[in-house]
This record gives C-alpha cells, structure tokens and sequence, in this order.
C-alpha cells in the first residue's frame, strides 16, 4: 500500500509494505525518558546510518526494535508490512523479517555455530530444513563472505575474536536473508582489518530485498559500507537528517555543533 506523506515542502511516497516506519517513538528505563520522539523510515533496497553522541540512544532504539523487554514504549508505533511491530514478540519480529546484529555477541559454551545457525533458521522459517540442504545453503554463504570451514565447528563465540564475532553475526544475517537488518555498533572493537573483512560481508548481502540501519558513532564503518541516508540522534531525537555527504560533515566538525543547535532552539533541528 502507497500513501502520500507531508513532510513540509516534500511529499513523497511511502510503501507501507517494505518501509520500516517510526513514528513519535517514546521509550523509557527504568522510570528515565530516553528516546523522545524518534521518527525514522527505512525502506527496503536503502542503506541508512545513524549516528550521534554516546548515551544519545541509538542502542535503545536498536533494543526496542527487536523487542528488549527492559525498555517501555511509552508512546508512538514502529510499522512494517502494515503490522506495529511493538505489538509482537521478539520472535515473531524476527519471522516478519527483522535482524538485530549485537555490539556485543554472547558466547554459549557446547553449541556448535553450525547447529546455533540451523537452530535460527529453523526458528525463523518455521520449519526444519534438511541437514543436506542446511549444508548446501551453509557452504554457499560461507563461501560468499569467505569464511573459513572450520570456523562453524567452533562452540558459539568461545575464544573468538572481535572480528570473528562480528563475521559470525553477519553469517547469520546471511543465512536468514531479513528484510530489516540493524547493525548496532558493528565496528566496535574491530581492528581495521577486521572492520573490512566484516563490511565486505555486509556489502555482498547488500540488495533490494534487504533495508540496513547501521548504529555508530564513527565515520569509519560508512568508508566501506555506503549510506544512502545519514541521521543524527541527540538526546533522544533525530536531530539532522541528510545524504552521505554529512558523515564528512560530522568527522570534520564533530557533534558539538548540532547539539549546541538542539540546545538553542529547545527542540530538535531540522
């Protein structure tokens, strides 16, 4: 379903079917408002950052998402597929085709990564998958984001580096093909050969059945994986909102500009 959406001077179009749509998005912990009216679109095919100060929100947004049960939506709705996403569990968010990669994986002793991966798309999908055909599909992506054989023999995360983290969550991205992919500070803890080997994964999933939303705090991720669409989050609202250029914009002059801005005017910039 198309609709059209005024935003001032602008009237696009919106495809309510393969938009992740935000709207007024409130959310508070722990009796603490931290998000404060978060509007955010992200369509299917497009690549978005966003990026802002520590402690803006930009985790709890990702959190949220997914469904964390220690953050209250206080108000507004998150769309997708004309569903509020707020409405479902974390499960049920994941077969509508959302995808959270974790700023910091967990480890699970004695769970191979091949039976934690089969485990996840059985999940997701609903139904087993013959080991045969797991197998196949399994090599395939392996091979794609070139990925070592003995690497999913290894129990989930135990003794890997942050890189090998990191290659873990994309292989999974890789497997469940979402629609909705968020990658909350992928590049934390990444040397640069790390960050690119992870990004060059990113880039070959890339396409136009998959929108991204990538969190960071850094211009270096967006070198390797391009953003169609830049936003600022400060405190708690989307405070700038523009193309690829205002990642350079950001790495020359930092934050501080835009907060003193949102600070000035009481409300968030335009």
């Amino acid at each position: 379903m198309d609709v059209l959406s005024d935003n001032g001077s602008n009237r696009t179009q919106i495809d309510y079917s393969s938009t992740l749509i935000i709207e007024d998005l409130h959310t508070s912990v722990e009796g603490k408002e931290i998000l404060k009216g978060v509007d955010l679109q992200v369509a299917k095919g497009q690549v978005h950052a966003l990026m802002g100060p520590n402690g803006s929100g930009k985790s709890t947004l990702a959190n949220v998402l997914m469904g964390h049960p220690k953050y209250q939506v206080t108000r507004g709705r998150v769309l997708f597929k004309g569903q509020n996403v707020l409405d479902l569990d974390t499960d049920e968010r994941a077969k509508l085709g959302f995808f959270l990669a974790f700023q910091y994986p967990v480890a699970v002793s004695g769970v191979p990564v091949a039976n934690f991966l089969r485990a996840s798309l059985k999940a997701v999908r609903g139904s087993d998958m013959p080991v045969r055909e797991f197998r196949k599909l399994l090599r395939g992506q392996m091979e794609l984001l070139k990925v070592d054989e003995t690497f999913v023999a290894r129990y989930l995360n135990e003794g890997f580096s942050g890189g090998e983290k990191k290659k873990n969550e994309i292989l999974q991205m890789a497997l469940l093909r979402p629609e909705i992919a968020i990658l909350d500070e992928t590049d934390s803890g990444l040397d640069i050969d790390a960050l690119r080997t992870v990004s060059e994964g990113v880039n070959a999933l890339l396409g136009p059945e998959m929108g991204v939303l990538i969190i960071t705090h850094y211009q270096r991720i967006l070198d390797y994986i391009k953003p169609d669409v830049v936003h600022v989050l400060v405190n708690g609202r989307i405070a700038r909102t523009g193309g690829p250029e205002l990642v350079g914009q950001l790495e020359a002059e930092g934050y501080d500009p835009i907060i003193r801005e949102v600070a000035g005017n009481g409300h968030q910039a335009s």
